[in-house]
């Protein structure tokens, strides 16, 4: 299903925005690469400049922006699995944090799990009001398991003309594995794979 047109008929999307990292090593031996990626949708405001108690105008089709950004994000790590996720988003200056927020809820979230191929962990997330071109640091932890040490990171993305005063941000990002160099202990996808069995 063609679920970024889905989105572009309930809200006024201006476009579609990615980022795909790779890493091979960070001062130690290379060993797998881990890829992080982050998409994300610039979307017309329609609360913007006014306070309206009521948000689910934005909330209740945010279903096919979990299924979109969730579908673009696994397509940009090629085969490779999706072993952690986020969300999150930013306002406008004319808009509020709260604006974001609707759009990315339960509604938005479950779609975005079925998109990762499942993800049993709530979904860390991010939101504020900023300026265009703000970088926002979408957190990253694993998708079965929130406690798992090792996929604690994030994902830094930005839209150099966006958010404008009267838009929305929403992003999500994926990883492909835990960080590079992980080394500090904790509950590991070892440990999780046995408690499935």
């Amino acid at each position: 299903m063609n679920y970024s047109s889905e989105v572009e008929r309930d809200y006024d999307v201006r476009g579609w925005y990615s980022s795909v990292q790779e890493s091979r090593h960070d001062g130690g031996k290379p060993g797998e690469t881990l890829i992080k990626v982050a998409t994300g949708v610039v979307i017309r405001n329609p609360f913007a400049g006014k306070f309206v108690a009521e948000l689910s105008d934005l909330t209740n089709p945010s279903s096919a922006i979990g299924h979109a950004l969730g579908q673009r994000a696994v397509a940009l790590l090629g085969n490779r699995q999706v072993e952690s996720y986020g969300k999150g988003g930013i306002a406008g200056t004319a808009g509020e944090q709260e604006h974001v927020v609707a759009c990315i809820t339960t509604v938005f979230g479950d779609p975005l799990r079925q998109q990762v191929g499942g993800g049993k962990a709530w979904i860390s997330s991010v939101s504020k009001v900023a300026v265009a071109g703000t970088a926002i640091d979408i957190p990253l932890a694993h998708k079965d398991e929130l406690y798992i040490r090792s996929h604690y990171d994030a994902v830094t993305f930005s839209v150099p003309d966006a958010p404008r005063p009267d838009e929305l941000l929403i992003c999500v990002a994926v990883a492909s594995g835990p960080r590079v160099h992980q080394r500090v202990g904790g509950k590991s996808v070892a440990d999780l794979r046995a408690t499935a069995v």
